[in-house]
């Protein structure tokens, strides 16, 4: 991710700080090197996030950071398109049901973002976009898309 604004936009600011609990720094540290070799793109954009991720003592994270689990809203700043979708490991991925992939562009992207940031990232097919988390639900909090509330 970080090589977006070095190499296309070096008037830019740099990517915005992430913040991650050692618990998801850990599982996505090895999901990478998993994905190296069938995915080497994919696995090198999270590889970078998560060298350049502020990792949290073990405990209870802030609510406002996207976090594995978390179901996110963000906007596409060209369109102005919301979406909601919640963050998942790829086994767990069904864009049907709203769970996105962190192997994904957009949800490499999204990890460890809080809540009001943005960042440029790259789409599979080489296009740059924008987008800005407008609201993060905790893991917990989250009820899988779609859901019927208690």
């Amino acid at each position: 991710m970080s090589d977006v604004w070095n190499e296309e936009h070096s008037t830019a600011t740099p990517p915005p700080a992430i913040t991650m609990t050692a618990e998801d720094h850990a599982r996505l540290s090895v999901l990478a090197r998993a994905a190296a070799g069938r995915m080497p793109e994919a696995a090198s954009a999270l590889d970078d996030e998560l060298g350049r991720a502020v990792v949290l003592a073990r405990g209870r994270p802030p609510a406002s950071i996207v976090r594995m689990g978390s179901e996110v809203e963000f906007r596409d700043d060209a369109s102005g398109k919301v979406q909601v979708l919640q963050l998942v490991y790829p086994e767990d991925a069904d864009i049907a049901k709203g769970r996105i992939s962190v192997l994904t562009p957009v949800g490499t992207a999204l990890i460890g973002l809080r809540a009001g940031t943005s960042i440029t990232w790259r789409t599979r097919g080489g296009e740059l976009r924008r987008l800005t988390v407008i609201q993060v639900r905790e893991p917990a909090a989250a009820q899988p898309i779609g859901s019927a509330s208690a």
